[in-house]
């Protein structure tokens, strides 16, 4: 099990290497800063866009108190407990890194934005290995991943490339429904996991959309704001999950 292990590191890291070999840089566009909804309400600029961060706020705070208030979620496993804390951690910062951004978007306030989503991404992936293929394993990834997260922001705003980052945003998107359907889950309610990364692809879907949407709704919403609100539904769905998985 231990040489599965590594091969399957190695083959991940040298599939990594060759892809950034023979794939061309990708920079920050500057185009991405251009929001289709920039109105200006009670002197807060790009107004919705900012307020609709709010629920992630609301998720990230319930989920950590339900997590250690009398362990509401019954996690069985000291490594779950990390994880879980971690990406609650990450979903509250984001109503706070995603406000501080869009306040004044630029690639320096981009940073905190992504961070906390970042944060997110990589212990969902932590979880996932706990619950689904081994314990110990899990538990061991989660301060990698989380640093691997990291290490591809930094890259990105040091070397302009968004590369590693395009890697650790969206490689979740596939590998999260994968073992959702093809491993064993540990709990009950796990389709739960496929509705959060299908909200979270929509999500995705709106932001690529925010002008057309916002034309579409004859300048009532952008796809911005709706992806701030499918993304937050994404991580409500997580903490649905963990709630039926104690009924």
């Amino acid at each position: 099990m231990r040489k599965r292990s590594v091969l399957a590191w190695g083959v991940a890291i040298v599939c990594f290497v060759v892809l950034m070999l023979v794939t061309p840089a990708i920079p920050q566009s500057q185009e991405y800063h251009d929001f289709a909804d920039q109105r200006e309400f009670l002197g807060i600029p790009n107004a919705l866009n900012v307020v609709s961060n709010f629920p992630f706020l609301i998720i990230g705070v319930i989920g950590l108190i339900l997590c250690y208030h009398g362990n509401y979620f019954k996690l069985s496993l000291q490594g779950e407990l990390w994880g879980w804390t971690c990406f609650f951690i990450g979903v509250a910062a984001v109503a706070f890194g995603s406000t501080y951004y869009h306040l004044k978007p630029n690639d320096a306030r981009l940073v905190w934005d992504r961070l906390p989503m970042t944060i997110a991404f990589t212990s969902i992936i932590a979880i996932f290995i706990i619950e689904r293929i081994d314990e110990r394993k899990g538990t061991v990834s989660i301060l990698p991943l989380l640093l691997a997260g990291m290490i591809s922001i930094l890259y990105w705003r040091f070397f302009y490339d968004l590369r590693p980052y395009a890697l650790v945003q969206f490689v979740p998107c596939i590998a999260i429904p994968l073992m959702a359907i093809l491993l064993p889950p540990m709990y009950t309610h796990s389709a739960y996991w496929l509705w959060a990364a299908g909200f979270y692809l929509l999500a995705k879907v709106e932001e690529a959309a925010d002008k057309p949407i916002y034309k579409w709704t004859h300048h009532i919403v952008s796809g911005h704001t709706l992806k701030h609100l499918c993304a937050a539904m994404a991580k409500l769905a997580t903490n649905v999950e963990n709630i039926l998985d104690q009924v």
